[in-house]
């Protein structure tokens, strides 16, 4: 490391201080804006449902699930260890979603240091205080920390694996390495799209091989963590005739959820999308802002990566391994998730690729930080402006204080009214249309000791009829 990046990285004389008040404030923003009022704040629908019955059935009876939540793209499932991970607040408070939500959000606001982490260890303190300043008022990631949903825990995890393998290049240890792998693993088990950050990490680590390092405990490490976490996938398959592999198998095999959108076309939708999705929210409700969020990585990935041949070269080549990175992001989520070329109001699919927001906005942090050093007071009055705009946009674009559908709260009343209704007599819950879970009401109505017969309504039975006005086309009519 030269002398001069490590001036980078220390900062001024006396700034530490500055930059430790700075990280409290950020931090504080952060939790202003995840912790209030989560059980009104987070969306609640079937999939939130779904979980925190599995949860509660852990917790209450003992089951044990070996298996993690359905996934929408095919007759498989996500891995079992995101159940493991909301395990601790599910035990504490009895599978209270509030503390399961409030358990994510605390995720949500590390992911923020973490990202702040990974900046400032490229680019030094001013990298990573606007790296974390943006993750912190990011409405995007504000949105994730806020619903109960499996791809809403792995910013955590990717920030970790991207933070601690740049860590095992810098230094050469081993034990970053396994941290990375880790959380990799742990992106992987939480959303089955987060392998797609698995050859970005192990990019990096067949690097260092190549570079003449020792990596091999390092990779076995990582390849162990991996067995093991997939170990209940591997009791269940015994137990039930292969039926995850034949169902990822058929799959592939039916085209991989192909799309009428040609390929060139979901490139450069994906692409809009993964790099402005941290920074300006959902293409289609800002299609200007995200255009120019995604100009401006491109133009920074290009700047301090390949153009600016002033950029130090341990900084130069971070740059590229998260251009590159982003680059093979966008191209593996356009082969393999083609529904993103597609946006359908209210079924959001932007968080499957959250493992990709860290890269993102660390490299925002990392391009405001070499802006500000460079003498033209016009360079750093510009980057002041970009930064302070970006904030403002999502400080302006939050969450709504209560969701559409009213979160757990209106999922309670619900239950509650429901359980009024038909009184002591047994009652069967239909879900319109057919192929949607009813377990959004289902779960609620468990949790006041009230439970809907199972299998098809009797003659005896009430029937309790759920209806969700988004698919009134599949369904024929309007609820």
């Amino acid at each position: 490391m030269t002398d001069r990046f490590r001036s980078i990285r220390a900062g001024r004389p006396g700034s530490l201080a500055l930059e430790v008040v700075a990280w409290i404030a950020i931090l504080a923003l952060a939790a202003i804006l995840r912790l209030p009022d989560l059980a009104a704040r987070g969306s609640w629908d079937a999939d939130q449902g779904h979980d925190m019955l599995v949860l509660r059935h852990l917790v209450v009876d003992g089951t044990i699930p070996l298996l993690g939540p359905p996934t929408s793209i095919g007759d498989f499932h996500h891995g079992v260890l995101y159940y493991a991970l909301l395990a601790p607040p599910a035990f504490l408070s009895g599978a209270d979603p509030v503390a399961v939500t409030t358990w994510i959000a605390v995720g949500g606001i590390l992911a923020v240091a973490t990202t702040g982490w990974l900046a400032r260890s490229i680019a030094g303190p001013w990298a990573g205080v606007v790296a974390g300043l943006l993750m912190a008022v990011s409405a995007s990631a504000v949105g994730e920390s806020i619903v109960i949903w499996n791809p809403n825990v792995i910013a955590l995890s990717s920030s970790i694996a991207l933070a601690a393998a740049w860590r095992g290049h810098v230094t050469g240890r081993t034990a970053w390495w396994a941290v990375a792998g880790a959380a990799a693993v742990v992106t992987m088990q939480c959303h089955v799209l987060g392998v797609i950050l698995t050859p970005v990490i192990a990019g990096l680590l067949v690097a260092d091989g190549r570079s003449g390092r020792r990596v091999g405990r390092a990779a076995i490490a990582w390849i162990a963590i991996a067995a093991v976490s997939y170990l209940p996938l591997a009791i269940h398959e015994l137990g039930n005739d292969a039926s995850e592999l034949r169902g990822a198998i058929a799959f592939l095999a039916g085209g991989g959820g192909s799309s009428d959108i040609s390929l060139p076309i979901r490139l450069v939708v994906t692409f809009v999308r993964v790099l402005s999705w941290p920074l300006t929210g959902l293409l289609s409700d800002a299609p200007v802002a995200a255009l120019l969020a995604a100009g401006l990585v491109v133009a920074i990935v290009a700047w301090r990566g390949w153009l600016d041949a002033g950029a130090e070269g341990i900084e130069r080549t971070a740059v590229r391994w998260l251009g590159l990175g982003l680059a093979w992001t966008v191209v593996a989520l356009a082969i393999a998730a083609p529904s993103l070329a597609t946006i359908v109001p209210g079924l959001p699919n932007d968080h499957y690729h959250a493992f990709a927001d860290p890269m993102v906005v660390a490299l925002v942090g990392i391009g405001a930080a070499a802006a500000f050093r460079q003498r033209a007071v016009v360079a750093r009055a510009a980057t002041t402006v970009a930064v302070a705009g970006i904030a403002a946009f999502n400080l302006v674009t939050q969450p709504p204080a209560v969701a559409p559908d009213g979160g757990w709260r209106a999922a309670r009343s619900a239950a509650e009214r429901t359980a009024e209704a038909v009184d002591t007599a047994p009652f069967a819950l239909v879900s319109l249309p057919e192929f949607k879970s009813d377990e959004a009401l289902r779960m609620p109505l468990e949790a006041i000791g009230r439970r809907p017969v199972a299998g098809q309504p009797t003659a005896s039975a009430t029937v309790v009829v759920m209806c969700d006005q988004r698919f009134h086309e599949a369904i024929g009519a309007a609820c």
